[in-house]
């Protein structure tokens, strides 16, 4: 062993025992909470809303330009706003560590409205984005609500869960003005 490596050796040593025990025992807990991955059902809930938050997101901006229906467009507005908040809320009570996608928006429901306009995507728009995602997103929110392990997931889902069960109110309503089934 060289007299620099020997040095190094001796001055980590020195300075590990001028640690307090419990900033070591700190360093390794917050080690050991970052190298854990979350429990499955809160994995899937967050994989599951940062999709539904996203694909509403860009499904809302589709509506702005190819929607004529001024129900639909303001229907949409409001999903582009709340999901917005939502996903920023989303990533905020996720444990550090943890990535939350922000652009993994579900390509195939958005290809099968990018080649619709007018009245056709309005009622495509209501159905699948509208009615449906909401009807998902809501079991989805409703079981992290009930089964989340994560203190901060499970908090978050139950808050968001009234808006999301308001949105799918919205398009009820939507779908029922416009006669779509």
């Amino acid at each position: 062993m060289n007299r620099n490596a020997k040095l190094r050796t001796a001055l980590a040593t020195a300075l590990i025992a001028t640690l307090p025990l419990g900033a070591l025992a700190q360093t390794q807990a917050a080690s050991t909470t970052m190298a854990n991955d979350l429990p499955p059902t809160d994995k899937a809930f967050v994989q599951a809303a940062s999709s539904a938050g996203s694909t509403e997101i860009d499904a809302a901006k589709l509506a702005a330009k190819q929607s004529q229906d001024k129900d639909v467009q303001s229907f949409a507005h409001h999903m582009m706003v709340d999901h917005t908040k939502l996903a920023t809320q989303l990533k905020m009570a996720a444990p550090h560590g943890v990535t939350v996608p922000m652009d993994n928006s579900d390509t195939s429901a958005l290809d099968s409205l990018k080649a619709l306009h007018g009245k056709e995507f309005d009622t495509a728009y209501i159905q699948k984005l509208g009615v449906q995602g909401h009807e998902e997103a809501v079991q989805v929110f409703q079981k992290e609500a009930n089964e989340g392990q994560n203190a901060k997931l499970k908090q978050a889902a139950q808050k968001a869960l009234p808006t999301i069960q308001q949105h799918l109110k919205m398009a009820q309503e939507l779908a029922a003005k416009k006669g779509v089934q």
